[in-house]
Parts: C-alpha cells; sequence; structure tokens
C-alpha cells in the first residue's frame, strides 16, 4: 500500500478554558480516495480541518502531508491544499472571476485565464462570471467557493459541508462536482450532516465524537459489520410461544404473539437470506403469514447506533 497523503498522529486541541476539541486523533487518507468524517455538531470535525489547513494551532501531536512535516514546512504542503470552508467567507462585492484569479494567484500561481474559464464552466459558473457574489444564490455562491478552492489545482481538497443550505437537486448535481474531481485524482475529505451523502460518495468513512475518532473503515465493510436486516413478519394467527423450530432465528413475538419480528445478519445481505430461511420455516411448520415488511440498515442508522452506544458507555 503506498504512503498515505495525509498521515495524523496524537492530534490534540484543548481551548483555553474550553474542552478538549481534538483528543488524541490518529488519521491517515490515501491518495485518490473520497473519505467521509461524520459526527453530530461539536464532534471536532472543523477543527481537524483547521488544524490541517492552518487555521487553528493544535496543542499536540504531528501532521505530514505529502511527505512534509505541517508544523516546519506548512507553506509547502499547503500549496498542494485546498479548502471550502462551511461558511461563505469571500467578498461579496467582488465578481465571480476575479475572485477566483485572486485565490490562484494567493498561492503563487501565474494568472491563467483558460484555467479559470475551465474551473467556472465545470461548475457552471461561467455564465455569471461578471456577476457580483452578493447576488447569487446560496447555491451558487457555495460553487463559487469551490472554485476558489480550486484555483490553484490543489491534490487534496477539504470539503467542510459543502451542500449545507442548498436543495436537494442541487446537492445530487454537486454530488456529481465532487465525483469528476476523484475522476480527476483529487483526493476529498468531506464533513457533512447529510448522511445519504457518505453513503452515495465515500470511500471510506469516519466518525468522530467529542474530539475521538471512534471508527475509520471501508464504507462496504462498515455496512457488512454493522449493518442489520429487521423483518415484520404479520402472522394470521397468533402464537402463545415461539415453535422450537423458529426458536433458533433471532426473532421474537410482539403484538400479542400476532408479529414476528426478527433482527440479524448484516446490511450486504446475509440477513436477507436468513429471514428466507425463516418464511420457509414458517411454511413447513405450517404457520400462516400475512405481510413480510424487510428493512436493511443504512449508513445512518449505523451512525446513530454508534453513538448512542458510546454515549451510553461514557455515562
Amino acid at each position: 500500500m503506498s504512503e498515505p497523503i495525509l498521515s495524523i498522529r496524537g492530534l490534540t486541541k484543548t481551548y483555553a478554558n474550553g474542552p478538549r476539541a481534538l483528543d488524541n486523533v490518529d488519521l491517515d487518507i490515501r491518495k485518490g480516495e473520497i473519505f467521509a468524517l461524520l459526527g453530530p455538531n461539536g464532534a471536532g470535525k472543523t477543527t481537524l480541518i483547521g488544524a490541517v489547513c492552518g487555521l487553528v494551532r493544535p496543542s499536540g501531536g504531528t501532521m505530514h502531508a505529502f511527505g512534509h512535516d505541517l508544523a516546519r514546512d506548512w507553506r509547502r504542503a499547503r500549496a498542494r491544499i485546498g479548502l471550502v470552508p462551511q461558511e461563505l467567507s469571500t467578498d461579496m462585492f467582488e465578481t465571480v472571476r476575479r475572485a477566483v484569479a485572486y485565490s490562484q494567484g494567493l498561492f503563487g500561481k501565474p494568472h491563467d485565464p483558460a484555467r479559470i474559464e475551465e474551473i467556472l464552466r465545470s461548475l457552471s459558473l461561467w455564465d455569471k462570471r461578471d456577476a457580483q457574489i452578493r447576488a447569487l444564490s446560496g447555491g451558487m455562491k457555495r460553487r463559487v467557493l469551490i472554485a476558489k478552492a480550486l484555483a490553484h489545482d490543489p491534490e487534496l481538497l477539504f470539503l467542510d459541508e459543502p451542500t449545507a443550505g442548498v436543495d436537494v437537486e442541487l446537492r445530487k448535481d454537486m454530488w456529481q462536482q465532487i465525483a469528476a474531481l476523484k475522476q480527476r485524482g483529487v483526493t476529498i475529505i468531506l464533513t457533512t450532516h447529510y448522511i445519504e451523502e457518505a453513503e452515495e460518495m465515500a470511500d471510506r468513512v469516519g466518525i468522530i465524537q467529542g474530539g475521538r475518532i471512534l471508527m475509520v473503515d471501508e464504507k462496504s465493510a462498515m455496512m457488512e459489520r454493522l449493518g442489520t436486516t429487521e423483518a415484520v413478519i404479520d402472522l394470521a394467527a397468533p402464537l402463545a410461544a415461539l415453535p422450537p423450530a423458529i426458536a433458533g432465528f433471532p426473532v421474537e413475538l410482539a403484538e400479542g404473539g400476532t408479529r414476528l419480528v426478527y433482527r440479524g445478519g448484516n446490511g450486504q445481505g446475509g440477513g436477507r437470506a436468513q429471514v428466507a430461511d425463516l418464511t420457509q420455516t414458517l411454511a413447513r411448520e405450517g404457520i400462516v403469514y400475512t405481510s413480510i415488511d424487510i428493512h436493511d440498515s443504512s449508513l445512518e442508522d449505523i451512525f446513530v447506533g454508534l453513538l448512542g452506544h458510546n454515549q451510553a458507555e461514557a455515562a
């Protein structure tokens, strides 16, 4: 496996008279991946991004990007990193084209009108190139932030809540833009409140809470290991108890014996196969059911369950 493009070890951040925003964070980011960092408000997502991008001074730990120690050789590494912040932070009276050109020069890049045009066209902003940013819609303003972050052709791009406040249609359009960046070889670290965003795009997922990384894994592996299948089976006649033939399945009686509830397997099909075995067993036992509803857990189910479990352990 190749060296990580970003390697973080023991990263901490404690604010004066405040909580520990980052608590001994270890994290490696692979070249060319989309990594989604999930966590509730105040979990430390934005602080982590700020530390890597030079906006937050860590209290301890080390960070290396592209082989450079960010504490000693920050400028060389930062020139290869782009940031799309959560908050709109640009001159609202500036035109779109001039704002992007300014970001291009900020990192020592020569003025390249053709590259600026390419970026603006890829984000459907070319028609707005001479409009003042203040005149744009919220979604367009967020696209301008992405354009500014891409102006110096970063190899590692941070997207902090990139689709916050935009409608569903525009959000999906921006997903396509992010996927196109990955195709060009850009490594992307994404924070989001929209867990379906991570489920749609991410290769790997990290979950952070209280400044601590709870878990990092391939998205598919996380869903397979932690996901479950739930099936609700309504029976034609109530059962007083579970027959021995189905007692070995992870099921329980509910609704006065008129309903069987199955919880087991995983989110990648194992549970559904077991539910099929269960229904065949019911048929062999002469137990008639009138309906069945099957649900595989989503990444959101896993996320909520993991956070709840961690809070219970901490209590």
